[in-house]
Order: C-alpha cells, then structure tokens, then sequence
C-alpha cells in the first residue's frame, strides 16, 4: 500500500467500486507525462513517513497441523479494528485514523499495516508511529489476535484472507509464475520509508540514485527473515527480499542503471511493465488482464477487443500500485527493500535513512561508500552481513548516519546498530509464530 499522505501527487489506489477509464489518455508521450508529474513530486525535501507491516496471529485458533495460531480471518480483524479498519474489510467503516495520525490497511494475508501521516523528522515520526503500534495492541488483545515480530512466517502455509478481485488476480498471475508471489502477499512483512523526491530533476536524480545504491548494504545490515514456510529450500539472511526480487521480474526490477532521468526511464518502463489486472465492476468480476499485454499496448488499441475500451488516467493510477520496484515513486519516494524489524528496532532504519538523505552532500558520500556493492541484491538477500563486501559497506553507511545524525539519541542507536553489523550480526531475531 502506497503512503498516501507525503505529498499532494502520492498515489491512491481507486477501490472496486470506482469507475474505471477517468479522465483519457490520449497518446502515450501523454501517459509518460502524467506519470512524470504524478509519480515525482518536485519540493524542496522535508518530510519523512513510514508504514510498518505485522504479521499477525488468531491466539484462539490453530492453524492447520496445528502448530502454530491462525491468521484471524478478515471479520475478526474488522470487529478488533472497530472504526479504524479500512473498508477493505468493512465497507462502511470511517476509516478513523490511529490518535498518532496513521491509518490501519490490511494485506492479503491478514498482516496488519499502519501508514503514518508524514512529519518533518524522524523523532516525531517515531513518537507518533509508537504511540499509534501501543494503541493498536490495545484494540488486538481483547480479540486474541497478536502481531507477530517477524518478517516471514516461518511455520503457516501462504493462505490469503482477503478476497478482493485485486487480490484473486495477482495470486493467479503470480502462481503461473513461481511460488514467490503468494509466499510475498500473504507470509512477509517490511519496514518502509518514504522520502520526498527532490526539488528538481537533478536533485530527484541523485537521491534516487543514492536509495538504489545503498539498497544492497541496507538489505544486507538489517535482514532478519531467514525462514520462510514453504519456500524452496536454500539458505537465504532476507528470505522476504528473495521472494520480492522472484514473484515476476517485469514488475520489480526496473533496469534503473540504464536511466540517466529516472523520471523519463521509469514513465517508459510503467507503460511497458504487462498489467497484472484490469478492473471490471463488481466484486466477484474477473479482473484478468490480456496474457502479456502491456499498458502501453492498451493504450495504443491493440486490447480494443479484449477489453471494449481505450485506458484513463484512474486506470494508470491503479496500474502504477502493481508496481513493486525495490524504490517507488509514488509523489514521494517509497524506500521497499527492508525487512519487518523485530521489537521496536524499526526506528534505526528510519534514522539511518533520515541521516543519509539529510543533505545533498551526505547523500553523495552515502551513494560512493555503497557504490561497489550498488548491484548485489541478490547476494545481499542471500548473505546478508556474511558477505564481507556487503557488511562493510553496511558499516560504512551506518558511520555516515551515526556522524549526520538529528540528535544524539539518534547517534547512539545508529552506532550500536554499525556495532552490530560489523560483528556479523543480524537485528534480533522475533520468535516464530508459534510462541
């Protein structure tokens, strides 16, 4: 779910009952610019966001075989939730955001998501995202239903609880595909953080360019998912990235090193990525999209007789949400490639990144000590601080964070964090979901 509130141009996901087409797209030179300006917003960068993802668990229930809680099913997340449950799961809900500001979604397997309201730094982030995790719990405890600490499911097999057309697609498409696509909707959970994309295109350049870059060494310093129920077998540090960078190559690996304007090469590759669905009304419609077929085909007339109809801009919106790059620009930019911390170790990354990206100077030294290790996500997700390379650049970028940190409340934890990292450590690892 894309952060909706960092900026006027964020993304919102048009929901099934929304019309489709809006307003039209007549060419795509067009799209390519709607996107340009929907996906970028171009300000001067202040705000800092996050959503936090939970895998969660029905304390009164076994899941089968009996070794593990259920997942609460989607009724008894909308009973806990009261009048803060997106309407995902209750049509009529208000959707009240959490006293701290964020708001609650839920994903496919029953995780529990809350996307916080954007703030000018990570101390108030963190203070409101806290008080809005304690707030939750106190909603979750007299159902019985429990977030859990991991960043993979370890012991229950990929089961969705939401039965959207949205959902009932991907899973289809993703399962001609591999198991990866089910394993990510239903058994991970990550740490995002989103960032303003810069004020002009040269400064949205460099600090994308410096988000990828650092990727691989922060996947690498905070990977914490080594078990993952049903995935097949291999030994992995990060097994939530490794199902990222499988469940389908054309939607997550945009080949941003061949881009010299990210904001030009990603239009390009949007309109080329094949849609995973296209939305039909009504909630038991089938929402499958042409085998193959992209949004620029669509939009060129080639899906006239599949689909009846020539694509609009709510259509292209809803397109850009099946997008699943490691960054997402979504008016701001959507930093995807952490795993779920345990406990409240979620707030160091969010430092590291506030540090990182604090200045244009900062952010050039940052993308230089990543540079050597700027390609290796595979290796990242597979060893993690293991990997030599990987760890010191782990360190490295930590260092850099610790010395541009906010407050010395936020260094201390950023030190401890390189500390960790250059023992080889991993983030404290949460128990498995049968505790």
């Amino acid at each position: 779910m894309i952060n909706r509130t960092l900026g006027p141009a964020s993304i919102a996901r048009p929901e099934a009952g929304e019309s489709c087409g809006a307003e039209s797209l007549p060419s795509r030179s067009n799209a390519e610019a709607y996107i340009a300006d929907r996906c970028f917003a171009r300000r001067t960068p202040r705000l800092i966001g996050a959503e936090l993802e939970w895998l969660t668990a029905d304390l009164g229930r076994r899941a089968a075989g009996g070794r593990a809680p259920a997942r609460p099913d989607a009724v008894a997340l909308a009973a806990a939730l009261g009048p803060y449950a997106p309407r995902s799961i209750a049509p009529d809900s208000p959707e009240w955001p959490l006293p701290g500001g964020s708001r609650v979604t839920i994903e496919p397997g029953g995780q529990i998501e809350l996307s916080s309201a954007p703030y000018p730094d990570s101390g108030t982030l963190v203070e409101h995202l806290s008080r809005d995790t304690r707030f939750l719990d106190q909603l979750l405890e007299p159902h019985a239903i429990r977030r859990l600490p991991g960043a993979t499911d370890p012991d229950r097999r990929p089961r969705r609880v939401l039965c959207a057309p949205r959902y009932r697609t991907m899973e289809r498409v993703f399962d001609g595909i591999g198991p990866f696509g089910r394993l990510m909707m239903c058994n991970t959970a990550a740490t995002q953080i989103s960032v303003d994309a810069g004020a002009d295109r040269h400064e949205v350049a460099t600090r994308w360019n410096a988000l990828y870059a650092m990727g691989p060494a922060l996947v690498a310093a905070f990977a914490c998912s080594p078990a993952l129920s049903t995935a097949p077998a291999g030994s992995w540090a990060s097994q939530r990235m490794r199902a990222w960078l499988r469940l389908d190559p054309a939607r997550t690996h945009p080949p941003v090193r061949d881009w010299p304007d990210p904001i030009t090469g990603y239009a390009r590759w949007a309109l080329d990525v094949p849609l995973l669905c296209v939305r039909r009304p009504g909630a038991e419609a089938d929402w499958t999209a042409p085998p193959g077929a992209s949004f620029a085909d669509w939009l060129r007339g080639d899906l006239d007789d599949e689909l009846g109809r020539r694509p609009g801009t709510t259509d292209l919106d809803y397109h850009l949400t099946t997008l699943f790059p490691p960054v997402r620009p979504a008016g701001h930019l959507e930093i995807r490639y952490l795993d779920a911390q345990p406990g409240e170790e979620w707030r160091v990354p969010m430092l590291a990144v506030e540090a990182l990206m604090s200045s244009p100077r900062v952010t050039a030294a940052a993308t230089a000590r990543a540079g050597s290790t700027a390609e290796r996500w595979t290796a990242a997700a597979r060893h993690g601080l293991d990997d030599p390379e990987l760890r010191a650049a782990a360190v490295d970028l930590l260092a850099l964070a610790e010395a541009h940190a906010r407050t010395p409340a936020a260094a201390a934890e950023l030190s401890g964090a390189a500390r960790r990292c250059r023992a080889a450590r991993p983030p404290a690892l949460g128990i498995a979901a049968s505790a």
